[in-house]
């Protein structure tokens, strides 16, 4: 469960679920490498929401000008309400929130022709995104939303990492991916770097002091975790 994949560019949240209820080491055809990675027992593409590639490309980067303006300090939060309104329900939802300067922003609609205006991950948005953007919809073959959530239920590790990417060099976090692909095609155009940056060796010559704080780390019942702020009253977990 990629709870925040980010830089200062471009951003995404995405929910991988697998098909193994356990601690499990894949081998061969499992491991879903190559050209079997439809075969795996985990979705490798995921289910993401990227306001960029969702087609508001204003909402999210670099100064005044951005609805989270990614210079400043910013509260991140996830929120996951399932069917019944428990702790013990069936996942049906994967919402986003960000709190900048004592104020609460919705995450941005999607706007795409063909997809509906959603802003919240949910079975039917996957299914969708997945029919009108092209890929093969492994996040529904492997169970969705619930094994998603059952996994979740049974515990994971909450950890932090900052990392490059000398494979995709991040294109399909903040750039047009695959790089050959026309930026003006939906959905292709994942963030505004170009297609040439993000190799890790010219990152760390460019960027030598980067840098990033995380802090105050919360888990509750959701608008548990900040004050002074009007939410839905629903208890499942929420990581901030």
């Amino acid at each position: 469960m990629d709870i925040w994949e980010a830089n200062r560019a471009a951003t995404a949240y995405t929910p991988h679920p697998c098909n193994a209820n356990q601690v499990f080491a894949c081998q061969g055809t499992e491991c879903g490498n190559g050209d079997e990675r439809y075969k795996g027992v985990c979705d490798k593409d995921g289910c993401d929401i990227n306001p960029y590639r969702m087609g508001e490309r204003g909402y999210y980067g670099v100064g005044a000008n951005y609805t989270v303006d990614t210079s400043k300090k910013l509260t991140v939060v996830t929120q996951f309400y399932t069917t019944d309104n428990t702790a013990n329900g069936t996942l049906r939802e994967i919402r986003r929130l960000y709190i900048q300067n004592g104020k609460v922003i919705q995450n941005a609609k999607v706007n795409i022709p063909g997809l509906e205006k959603d802003d919240s991950i949910t079975d039917k948005y996957c299914a969708a995104n997945k029919e009108v953007l092209g890929g093969t919809d492994h996040f529904t073959q492997l169970g969705g939303l619930k094994q998603m959530g059952d996994v979740l239920g049974r515990g994971m590790v909450l950890a932090f990492s900052i990392w490059d990417d000398a494979g995709s060099y991040m294109g399909w976090l903040d750039s047009t991916y695959p790089p050959d692909a026309d930026p003006a095609t939906p959905g292709a155009a994942r963030g505004p770097c170009p297609t040439t940056g993000g190799r890790p060796a010219e990152l760390i010559k460019q960027f030598p002091e980067a840098k990033v704080v995380f802090s105050n780390i919360k888990s509750g019942d959701i608008g548990s975790t900040y004050s002074n702020v009007t939410a839905r009253a629903v208890p499942r977990w929420y990581r901030q």
